[in-house]
């Protein structure tokens, strides 16, 4: 699988920049309650495209109800809930660093698919064979010991696999390279997983968090934005530019490896782009002046259609602002009296549009999903 990197170039090296320059000046523009609000926001969301490039759609209602344990009767759609609470419960430990490994390790790469995969219903645990239509078991965390092929590449014998992580590992670990090499190290890592085909199911899935994780490592990826967003809504070109780094070398021209350089390059500015367009996206979104109008709108809209008390629009402003406050604050807000102020924020609290830890805890902002396209539009796809 060498080349394990591109080829140096001006134009990757300029990504790489934009993406530490772009992903470091909006993380600091949060305040740390806001930004865990996002983040968990960000953690459904991620988790919808990702599995949306599986052609898995699961609506993002649906995954609400899932966090919140309340899932479809129906077996299919109960699956894809149970499916996407695994998702969110990984990146959840990836974020609060309760990844026990490094995660350019093998044991970082098999518990990211051991933790996905011990949370997900035995239905979706098998692997059906197009050609004899046998059926194979998915073992969390194992390597798979069987032949398989993904569109037109044929993944490497099962009997090379641990080597072949080994030389992942060993090729991108720090060590060898520089900070800027790192980070373009992001994508052609991104493939070369993607070619080992490590496991027997939930490749795609791994690869993304792997890569989720390996930013969160150096310091430009967090919970307030998801590269998954990018690859899905440009899935085309996505999947052409894996396919295209599958490809053997072109050449003498094209590096020194058995497989292309060329395409190589190619996939890590696309993947690079992609990073820098989703933080961009995301402060956008979260810009401060902007997200408050679009929310007091939305609430004024609401308070008219007596959904929401009148009084609840100071509460969630000051959510944004202040990102927390104490219950008894609720009161000073409103101008009100102990019991309507109290109705005010239950109200609120009872629709998620504010949430607490306990019954007597500070609250902060929600984003339940009903509110999710009038307060950060364009989010998820149109009609979703």
């Amino acid at each position: 699988m060498e080349p394990m990197l591109p080829e140096t170039s001006r134009e990757l090296e300029d990504l790489a920049y934009d993406l530490v320059a772009s992903a470091s000046a909006f993380a600091s523009r949060l305040n740390p309650v806001l930004r865990a609000s996002v983040g968990a926001l960000v953690r459904s969301m991620n988790c919808y495209y990702s599995n949306l490039i599986e052609g898995h759609n699961t609506h993002p209602i649906d995954i609400d109800r899932a966090m919140a344990g309340d899932y479809a009767s129906e077996p299919e759609k109960r699956n894809l809930q149970l499916e996407a609470r695994a998702h969110i419960e990984v990146q959840q430990m990836i974020d609060a660093g309760d990844m026990p490994y490094p995660a350019l390790s093998i044991e970082g790469l098999c518990w990211i698919h051991e933790e996905f995969c011990k949370r997900m219903p035995d239905d979706l645990l098998w692997v059906q064979d197009s050609n004899t239509g046998e059926a194979y078991p998915v073992v969390p965390g194992q390597f798979r010991t069987r032949h398989v092929a993904v569109g037109r590449h044929v993944a490497p014998d099962p009997e090379s696999l641990p080597a072949l992580m080994g030389r992942l590992v060993e090729a991108y670990s720090e060590k060898f390279l520089s900070k800027s090499q790192r980070i373009i190290a992001v994508g052609a890592s991104h493939h070369r997983l993607a070619w080992i085909h490590p496991f027997m199911d939930g490749n795609g899935r791994v690869s993304r968090l792997f890569s989720h994780a390996l930013m969160r490592e150096l310091g430009i990826g967090s919970e307030l934005w998801s590269v998954s967003r990018g690859l899905a809504r440009t899935v085309e070109s996505y999947k052409k530019g894996l396919q295209a780094a599958d490809e053997p070398r072109r050449g003498d021209l094209d590096g020194r490896g058995n497989l292309t350089q060329s395409g190589l390059s190619s996939f890590c500015a696309y993947f690079l782009r992609c990073c820098i367009d989703q933080v961009h996206f995301m402060e956008e979104l979260m810009e401060p002046k902007e997200l408050l109008n679009r929310m007091e709108i939305w609430c004024a809209e609401e308070v008219r259609a007596q959904r929401l008390p009148k009084g609840s629009w100071p509460l969630l402003r000051e959510a944004v602002l202040a990102g927390e406050f104490t219950r008894s604050h609720a009161k000073t807000l409103t101008g009100y009296q102990d019991r309507q102020a109290r109705t005010v924020l239950s109200t609120l609290l009872e629709r998620g549009l504010l949430v607490s830890p306990s019954p007597k805890g500070k609250v902060s902002l929600g984003f339940p999903a009903s509110v999710v396209e009038r307060w950060l539009p364009r989010l998820y796809p149109a009609g979703v």
